[in-house]
């Protein structure tokens, strides 16, 4: 007997998407209003939280899919939403997730990638894969392909090609099957629908045409209800800053992609570290044809901390500075560039506004074209953990915005508006 999806969200298919993470559980207002202003034709998914994001913040699936919807039914919204459970690496993340109704399931095999094989000479890296050779069953089928996309491209799975995947993706891959067979399995049982997101993004290298055509390839072939991928692609996407790299290039490289999702799939390509890459959203939209999904997470955050920097200055004062004694330890696991080092102390910026600037700037307070000029905004976005989980600091900024709800729903409307407005553009 099938048990019904125990929460309102649905699995949304092909659409373009926006993923709005909430990792204080009083976002969701000011995410409904953006998407009001701007986000037609966009569907939207509120609640969205990784296994890492929950742990760090000490929340549950449950809590933060409660969250979600009872803000997005009180906020007025009557469309459609998603729900994202990002980042899962084990059975147990999917179980817990699955059971508190999350309909989008994003599988992270990143600790299973070989983030050196892109760095191998012939000699090392004949050596590695005749360490994995026999994990793999798919080498023989993709060597001395060549794939044909509709961009005139030719992408060819030569021998370095196909060894070099192997090597980087094929423990990963592997991982990546399994857990989304476990997947279908819980789904299968209780009647319910789901989709699936495959992370290969959190690498230093991007990923290249050959090894996007063969770890999709494999995801679909081996019964992966695969709706999104996200490579890792080219230029930088740090964390809490804009797009640093060559917009024209990316999309011609979006375009390739994109064609490999339309030859495969069709499914969408997903921009993982989607917070604030605000110069390279139409470009995106544009080379997908509107097939795309975008995720945030850390910039709502951020909003908050300027709530607080608006009415009260001092307990903004402590967060920078507890931010700062806590950076280069919490920043282990992001791609981030800004040292303690290139940006002022709080105790050295007397000006509330000023401060604000330093530690909050986003990018359309930047003129065009001249990027972030402060790190400060990094920082605070990495110590997002420790600040939420400390004993004073933690409570004392869910008071501040539960005591002016109307600034974070405005700040946040007015933020991701932006956002929007910049990927319809390209729709």
């Amino acid at each position: 007997m099938s048990n019904p999806n125990p929460t309102p969200c649905v699995t949304l298919g092909l659409a373009p998407s926006f993923g709005f993470g909430d990792r204080i559980g009083l976002a969701t207002p000011g995410h409904v209003e953006a998407m009001k202003r701007a986000g037609a034709g966009i569907e939207p998914i509120y609640p969205q939280q990784s296994i890492r994001e929950m742990a760090r913040t000490s929340r549950s699936p449950e809590a933060v899919m409660q969250d979600a919807i009872d803000a997005m039914h009180q906020a007025g919204w009557s469309g459609r939403t998603g729900a994202d459970a990002d980042h899962l690496k084990t059975n147990e993340d999917v179980d817990r997730t699955f059971a508190a109704g999350f309909t989008f399931f994003t599988i992270d095999p990143s600790d299973n990638v070989d983030e050196h094989a892109d760095t191998y000479d012939e000699a090392a890296l004949r050596e590695k894969f005749a360490a994995v050779r026999g994990e793999i069953d798919w080498f023989d089928r993709y060597l001395g392909q060549e794939v044909q996309l509709s961009t005139g491209t030719s992408v060819a799975l030569d021998e370095e090609a196909c060894m070099r995947c192997a090597v980087k993706y094929g423990a990963a891959i592997n991982h990546a099957i399994a857990l989304a067979d476990h997947i279908r399995h819980v789904h299968e049982a209780a009647g319910r629908d789901h989709e699936i997101e495959l992370s290969v993004d959190e690498t230093e290298q991007p990923t290249t045409l050959a090894e996007h055509y063969i770890i999709a390839d494999q995801c679909v072939r081996r019964g992966m209800k695969l709706v999104s991928l996200a490579p890792r692609f080219i230029g930088d996407f740090e964390k809490g800053v804009d797009y640093k790299g060559d917009v024209v290039a990316l999309e011609a490289s979006l375009n390739e992609h994109a064609a490999i999702a339309e030859l495969l799939g069709p499914y969408k390509l997903s921009l993982h570290s989607g917070s604030d890459k605000v110069s390279m959203y139409t470009a995106l939209a544009r080379a997908t044809k509107g097939r795309f999904h975008v995720k945030t997470a850390g910039t709502s955050y951020l909003e908050a901390l300027r709530v607080v920097a608006r009415h009260d200055e001092p307990l903004f004062r402590q967060i920078v500075d507890f931010g700062r004694s806590r950076y280069d330890t919490d920043k282990a696991t992001y791609h981030v560039a800004a040292t303690n080092e290139t940006v002022k102390p709080g105790s050295e910026i007397a000006d509330a506004v000023e401060l604000e600037k330093v530690y909050l700037e986003r990018w359309e307070d930047v003129p065009a074209g001249k990027g972030f000029t402060e790190p400060g905004r990094q920082i605070l976005h990495c110590t997002f953990g420790s600040v939420l989980t400390h004993p004073e600091f933690g409570p004392a900024v869910r008071t501040v915005l539960e005591a002016n709800p109307g600034t974070y729903k405005e700040v946040l409307a007015d933020h991701f508006s932006r956002h929007l407005v910049a990927l319809t553009a390209g729709m």
